[in-house]
């Protein structure tokens, strides 16, 4: 029916961005009108842009007028990772739910955000860089808008097995005279150390970034971490040899394990692979795609499309009260996981297809095909015009919108308001504690009895 595979199409992750065509597209097949949508809505980019910048301008100025203690966290200023480390949970909260109101109420209801009980210690994946400082290796992360290392022993935010497990691998570089990998001059073989632990499953995953395939005494290595750290259950050699900003690079080699940590959401199990995209709180994330589920309001006569569906989550999620799901995703090692999730999950009612998304949804609505439900879920810089007006072409009853970023996803909503369909509730959900971040589900749902089509 539809294509699975385009041999033109190049493997991106998830989190690269949306892959869209620029171009524009007539609605003439759903109206008479010849407008083009980007005709329709030349006066969305600028009104957008406004909205951002007078809301980011107040949310600026109510935060730094909020006083934080520095001393909860000894670098947390050079980190900036952690932008409202020291100051009180309710307070992070309150501000969150400010900015979502000056953003996203001229839209619609915005619900009282969802924190957490226990805010800390949340994250399930954690990254290093290491660097060696006065004849000493030192483990941590960048320092904000710098490729300075800051050493970090231990983070209030980071789950603290996986800080542990660093400092063990920062310990052992010396003895097995492993040296870190300089950017400037591109000489070193460590970049990077990735853990990812399953907070139900408890298995760890380790992988070690390294800029050659070569690892000395590598069986050692993995022996000497695991004779410390038995709980780790696959560690893995990333090869990232390219001059790139980009932590992961595209050969994994299992060292130790199955190369695939497990974990559960939502009451089903999926499979974690080194690249693959996955919420990094699992205690919010089952919130936030149990309110997506809501919203979606299944019934088991949907049939439902998971634009951009990573690892197959919120589709095999989906599943169990829809008719039929439709998983769309052109990371092809993406596409790879997803199916094997849902024969995991014995999921017999869920397609994925390797294909770009909004190539994908026009294909359907050339073949007449019909979307009732689609869920979206777009990186922080949103989605595009293309990709929400081949959505609107399908003229699903429901548009479940997952974001990251309520500033596009303000942009993004004034451009659905304007082809028809409104924003009946949107709930901020924190996921990110101690950070400027949130979550946020909308559910967009199609205007009818209207005296005249917008397009």
């Amino acid at each position: 029916m539809y294509n699975k595979k385009k041999t033109t199409d190049k493997p991106v992750e998830k989190s690269s961005g949306l892959n869209h065509s620029s171009s524009t597209r007539t609605f003439s097949k759903k109206s008479d009108s010849k407008k083009t949508i980007s005709q329709q809505s030349k006066t969305h980019k600028p009104a957008a842009v406004k909205i951002e910048s007078d809301a980011k301008a107040s949310y600026r100025k109510i935060s730094t007028a909020v006083s934080q203690n520095p001393d909860v966290c000894p670098v947390h200023r050079k980190c900036g990772g952690c932008q409202y480390q020291g100051m009180a949970y309710k307070k992070q909260l309150s501000l969150k739910q400010r900015q979502a109101n000056m953003l996203l109420g001229k839209f619609g209801p915005v619900l009282p955000i969802i924190g957490m009980k226990d805010p800390l210690h949340y994250r399930n994946k954690v990254h290093a860089v290491f660097a060696f400082e006065k004849g000493k290796a030192i483990a941590g992360t960048y320092q904000e808008g710098t490729h300075k290392v800051v050493p970090v022993e231990s983070c209030l935010i980071d789950d603290e097995k996986s800080d542990a497990i660093i400092q063990t691998i920062r310990g052992l570089l010396r003895s097995f005279k492993i040296k870190t990998y300089n950017e400037d001059s591109g000489y070193g073989l460590l970049r990077h150390v990735l853990i990812r632990r399953g907070f139900t499953s408890g298995e760890i995953m380790v992988v070690l970034v390294a800029s050659s395939p070569v690892f000395p005494s590598k069986n050692n290595f993995v022996k000497a971490l695991r004779k410390e750290h038995p709980e780790i259950t696959t560690v893995i050699l990333n090869v990232n040899d390219q001059n790139t900003s980009m932590v992961l690079g595209d050969r994994n080699i299992t060292l130790y394990g199955k190369g695939f940590i497990v974990d559960t959401l939502c009451g089903h199990t999926f499979a974690i692979s080194p690249s693959a995209f996955y919420q990094v709180n699992p205690v919010q994330t089952e919130i936030l795609y149990q309110t997506a589920m809501d919203y979606a309001g299944l019934t088991g006569k949907e049939t439902v499309v998971d634009a951009y569906c990573g690892i197959g989550t919120i589709g095999i999620i989906a599943a169990d009260k829809a008719k039929s799901v439709i998983g769309v995703e052109l990371n092809p090692a993406s596409v790879k996981d997803a199916r094997n999730n849902a024969r995991h999950n014995n999921i017999g009612n869920i397609t994925f297809y390797q294909n770009d998304a909004e190539r994908f949804l026009n294909e359907m609505q050339e073949q007449n095909a019909k979307a009732d439900v689609i869920f979206m879920d777009p990186p922080r810089a949103g989605s595009t015009q293309s990709f929400m007006a081949s959505a609107i072409f399908l003229n699903p009853n429901r548009i479940v919108y997952i974001s990251c970023n309520p500033e596009t996803l303000a942009r993004d909503l004034e451009f659905f308001k304007k082809h028809q369909y409104t924003a009946e509730k949107i709930q901020p959900v924190d996921m990110f504690p101690f950070t400027t971040h949130m979550e946020t589900v909308c559910l967009l749902t199609r205007r009818k009895h209207l005296a005249k089509a917008p397009y």
